[in-house]
């Protein structure tokens, strides 16, 4: 086989870059206990720890040696994620999110999930284990398990006018999260759920009727939007025409302004109270 004497140039979309070019596989020093067969530039030649701080190095080490759960059977046999999932089935039951029922024929439930994370602080030290039970959307069907759907996002130039408006008026300003927001959207839909195992009783084959939106179901941005928005309406806000999700209250002199960014809310105002 003839090789090609072609002089090899860089490509002159690349002259207005800088870049370190190896002119030639022979002139990267491997490492002895590497193969010199697989690719011609392992990271390993080019990236190392070594440069980081022993408390970066162990900061590293600490983050990534706890492990989230990837289902519900590993998470039920640690005590702390067993705890995390508490808070999550009391606040299903309080909100009366479904009801059991078998399931009526030609229907089909849809699936669920459990979702682990670790939530961390800004130093990396542990905050909070949290669990969350999600339904599985990608088995809805348009036009029975679901219509419409909507995400209530504020618009980037609307947050830099309120933060600006904010600081030049030395408004005090607040930022909320709504607690399980999304399972406080009712539902119009007949929708049905399989049964997570901490509900299910030997012997009985029943399903979730679902009352309330759950996290993961494709309308349940939309629904919490539609339940904040009367209820917002009702504290006597007006929507913002320029923008859906901003709100304001004019009283007397008292004025407040809220913009909400999915469940994500910032207010403020020139009056704290």
């Amino acid at each position: 086989m003839c090789c090609s004497q072609r002089a090899h140039v860089p490509p002159v979309a690349l002259s207005d870059y800088v870049f370190n070019q190896v002119s030639s596989p022979k002139s990267l020093s491997f490492s002895s206990s590497f193969p010199s067969k697989g690719t011609l530039y392992p990271l390993y030649n080019f990236i190392s720890y070594d440069c980081y701080s022993p408390q970066h190095r162990s900061f590293i080490a600490t983050i990534t040696n706890d492990v989230e759960p990837t289902c519900y059977e590993q998470a039920a046999s640690q005590s702390h994620w067993k705890i995390a999932m508490q808070p999550e089935l009391a606040a299903l039951k309080a909100n009366n999110t479904w009801f059991l029922t078998p399931l009526p024929p030609g229907k089909e439930a849809i699936g669920y999930c459990w979702v682990y994370k670790i939530k961390r602080k800004l130093d990396g030290s542990l905050e909070c284990y949290k669990a969350r039970l999600v339904a599985k959307c990608y088995t809805q069907l348009e036009g029975i398990d679901y219509h419409d759907t909507f995400s209530p996002t504020a618009k980037m130039v609307t947050i830099r006018c309120l933060l600006a408006l904010a600081a030049a008026q030395n408004w005090s300003l607040h930022q909320l999260d709504i607690h399980n927001a999304f399972l406080h959207g009712d539902l119009s839909e007949e929708i049905y759920m399989s049964l997570p195992p901490s509900f299910q009783r030997q012997g009985e084959n029943l399903v979730c009727h679902l009352n309330k939106s759950l996290y993961g179901l494709k309308q349940a941005s939309r629904q919490w939007f539609a339940k904040f928005f009367t209820t917002i309406q009702g504290a006597g806000f007006i929507q913002s025409k320029a923008d859906y999700s901003l709100f304001t209250c004019k009283k007397g002199k008292s004025f407040t302004a809220l913009l909400i960014y999915v469940d994500d809310i910032l207010i403020t105002g020139n009056d704290s109270d």
